[in-house]
């Protein structure tokens, strides 16, 4: 009997760095032929060219599909969609999966799924039933949970929230988070080390900073930017390591604000286009706050007992740790949350802190179901009903 052959999609840094450990397992598994299809910003030089990242794991790219266009307007995000929807259906065609993995909510895997799905190939989708109510992701992230055959949320509401949606219980399977598999399983750095690498005085204070646009917000990003940046100038002892944004529409008029805010700023402001796993959550350990939009202010930074200054409407609706401060895009007010996030009562208060994304163990939970599904019950899906 043939291996079984899944097909992996990866758009993101942020998206392979949460699936890094689970392809290596299915790369190790003699029952799985493994095949990884890069696109979007990881064929990007403005992005960092992540998917070298992926090679240097020791994990061969088997196709690239180009998709991300000039500028950052939602028309150049919208064609972007178009073209990759395109390249994945030919990019199917020639590989023909047994099955097609995808995670999250981000343009590029809409395309994909898309494809994968008017071509009869079952989707298994991670990271379904989450909410993020500033962002076309959240409609993205529902939309794909709709094409998919297989379910791996993070936390038990997000379960239910699947089942919600009229996907039947039997294929939702709530697992826990891969990022927090991805960060027990990396021997990450010291103090020291980071110091060396990126220049950093660790005796100061360290904001971890990253903001993507709100891409449902009325506030033009480089405005919102604008204010956050406003407030860390009131923190001038902090160093800031800030690494750019995404290739959601305004994300490039934030990173011009970026360059533009670094400029002049000397060792207080570091940028980084992509610090790559390790690095980024070993920094993360050590942070003394994380701040901005990120899910990963949401999801990692709350393992490590870090505050979070969550900024906006971006992530709103998901699952919090007691580590998490939101707050409004206005200056004064991320002023005040990063006061409270660093004072030692709330820092102190985080001892022993329980975040709602699980224990480890997910990749390994979702690669025996992925190796054991009978895919031949994956076919023609009927709408679960919730009882009255």
């Amino acid at each position: 009997m043939s291996p079984r052959h899944i097909c992996v999609v990866t758009g993101s840094r942020a998206e392979y760095g949460l699936m890094s450990l689970l392809l290596k397992r299915l790369q190790e598994d003699p029952d799985i032929r493994l095949s990884i299809v890069a696109t979007g910003m990881h064929l990007s030089s403005e992005f960092g060219l992540t998917a070298s990242e992926i090679e240097a794991d020791g994990l061969p790219i088997t196709e690239r599909v180009e998709m991300l266009q000039e500028g950052d307007s939602a028309s150049a995000v919208t064609k972007a969609i178009g073209i990759g929807t395109i390249g994945f259906a030919e990019t199917f065609e020639r590989l023909r999966p047994d099955l097609c993995l995808v995670l999250g909510d981000r343009f590029e895997i809409l395309a994909a799924a898309q494809a994968a799905m008017v071509a009869r190939i079952p989707i298994a989708h991670i990271h379904g039933g989450e909410t993020s109510e500033g962002a076309i992701d959240e409609s993205i992230r529902h939309a794909v949970t709709k094409m998919s055959q297989l379910h791996f949320v993070a936390a038990a509401p997000y379960r239910q929230r699947v089942i919600q949606l009229g996907e039947h219980p039997d294929r939702v399977f709530h697992v826990g988070s891969l990022g927090v598999d991805v960060i027990y399983a990396l021997d990450l750095m010291n103090a020291e080390a980071i110091e060396q690498d990126l220049g950093l005085d660790m005796e100061r204070p360290i904001f971890v900073v990253t903001y993507h646009p709100a891409t449902l917000g009325d506030t033009p990003p480089e405005v919102a930017v604008a204010k956050l940046f406003a407030a860390l100038d009131e923190f001038p002892d902090a160093q800031c390591v800030i690494t750019k944004s995404n290739a959601d529409a305004g994300g490039k008029r934030i990173n011009n604000e970026i360059d533009r805010y670094a400029t002049g700023k000397g060792d207080r402001v570091y940028v980084s286009t992509s610090l790559g796993q390790l690095r980024y959550l070993s920094l993360l350990k050590h942070a003394t706050a994380v701040i901005g939009n990120s899910s990963s202010g949401i999801i990692e930074a709350p393992v490590f007992e870090v505050p979070t200054v969550n900024i906006g409407d971006r992530q709103r609706g998901r699952l919090r740790a007691g580590s998490v401060i939101d707050c409004i895009e206005d200056r004064h007010a991320i002023r005040a949350a990063i006061d409270r996030a660093i004072s030692r009562d709330f820092r102190l208060s985080l001892r022993g802190l329980e975040t709602p994304y699980g224990k480890p163990g997910a990749p390994d939970a979702i690669a025996e179901i992925l190796r054991s599904t009978d895919l031949k019950t994956l076919g023609m899906k009927s709408f679960y009903d919730l009882r009255q």
